[in-house]
């Protein structure tokens, strides 16, 4: 049995559908993370989860039990918010004691647990400070104690490193991660930031318009994305539309206004059919003998490697590469690929992947 399991799950606001019948679940000891842009619907379902938001339709249990009608309060399932809100009048270890109050907790017991969670996140130390007094991450890490301190059954997390400095939030996902790990517990992670998802999923859902459009491990998302949509938001690959022109060895043969090609690709495709091939930078290759002729556009240099942008038969591509002979713009090169390694998904919505 999952933790956790949403069926059917629907959100309205007013004549706004923000969440249209997801199924999902959630594994125990596992990190799960729903990935989306703004208005997708991911914050709508965590707020339904923790009880801030009514139910609109459809079904949510926790260990087996109906979790829709639950108060807030007593669901076993605490909330890490994006504004961390701590109380600024308050010490770090009054803050994360704050909620064991209104659970009848001695006040001997409560310093015990809230300084134990303080030690858990790294901050036994800073006890005695006021938020103000401390940086964003220890701020961050403060918020943690206090949601985990209560021991729940899940914990949510709402875009909680949005308001960090790109160092700070790659030592908090080690953190995040490291957390998860040694309390064994599950966590739920709001974000729209596909690298931290992949830094700290077990398993990613990849939303859009209040549909889920795939969900599974990183790795088979990255390498096996069953849309378009999806090929293009995790890892920026170029989608060449394209229909089914039959059914190969490899898996398809589509034929494109670059050429036709056989790839493996998601399962169910038909000959005929409207699908996309996904070609993501680190895949394509300047090949003389290559069957893809194309223009060079831009050339970015970021650091451990160079980005060419290119145009092919009205297609945007482009490549990455360390080598020290970067083509010129407006230079005319042949590409190549390994058609083992690339993929073909279907051009349409996801929604009937749920």
């Amino acid at each position: 049995m999952p933790l956790l399991r949403a069926r059917a799950l629907c959100k309205t606001y007013g004549t706004v559908q923000a969440v249209r019948g997801v199924n999902f679940r959630l594994d125990e000891n596992s990190y799960v993370t729903l990935l989306g842009p703004s208005g997708c619907g991911k914050t709508s379902i965590l707020r339904m989860i923790g009880g801030f938001e009514e139910v609109s339709s459809g079904l949510l249990e926790l260990d087996g039990a109906k979790l829709n009608d639950v108060a807030a309060s007593a669901r076993p399932v605490n909330t890490v918010f994006q504004s961390y809100a701590l109380f600024p009048h308050l010490s770090v270890l009054e803050n994360v004691g704050f909620g064991l109050r209104y659970k009848g907790v001695g006040r001997a017991a409560i310093r015990e647990k809230a300084r134990a969670a303080l030690e858990t996140v790294q901050m036994g130390a800073m006890a005695d400070r006021r938020p103000r007094q401390l940086s964003g991450g220890q701020q961050q890490r403060v918020a943690l104690a206090r949601a985990i301190v209560n021991e729940p059954r899940l914990l949510l997390l709402d875009e909680p490193l949005s308001a960090l400095d790109r160092r700070m939030r790659k030592d908090m996902q080690i953190e995040l991660k490291d957390l998860q790990r040694r309390l064994k517990m599950t966590f739920l992670h709001v974000t729209h930031d596909q690298e931290e998802a992949f830094a700290l999923s077990d398993r990613i859902v990849v939303m859009r318009d209040g549909i889920i459009e795939q969900q599974g491990a990183p790795d088979a998302i990255y390498r096996r994305p069953e849309t378009a949509y999806v090929a293009d938001f995790i890892g920026g690959a170029a989608c060449v539309p394209g229909r089914i022109a039959s059914q190969a060895a490899e898996g398809y043969r589509i034929e494109t206004a670059l050429g036709q090609f056989a790839a493996p690709g998601v399962a169910g495709l038909r000959p005929g059919a409207e699908a996309v091939l996904c070609l993501r930078p680190e895949q394509l290759r300047i090949d003389p003998e290559g069957p893809i002729a194309a223009r060079v556009t831009h050339v970015v240099y970021r650091g451990a490697e160079w980005l060419v942008e290119l145009e092919a038969a009205g297609v945007a591509l482009a490549l990455t590469t360390a080598h020290d002979a970067i083509p010129e713009i407006g230079a005319d090169l042949r590409l190549g690929f390994d058609p083992a390694q690339v993929w073909i998904a279907r051009a349409e919505t996801g929604e009937a992947a749920q």
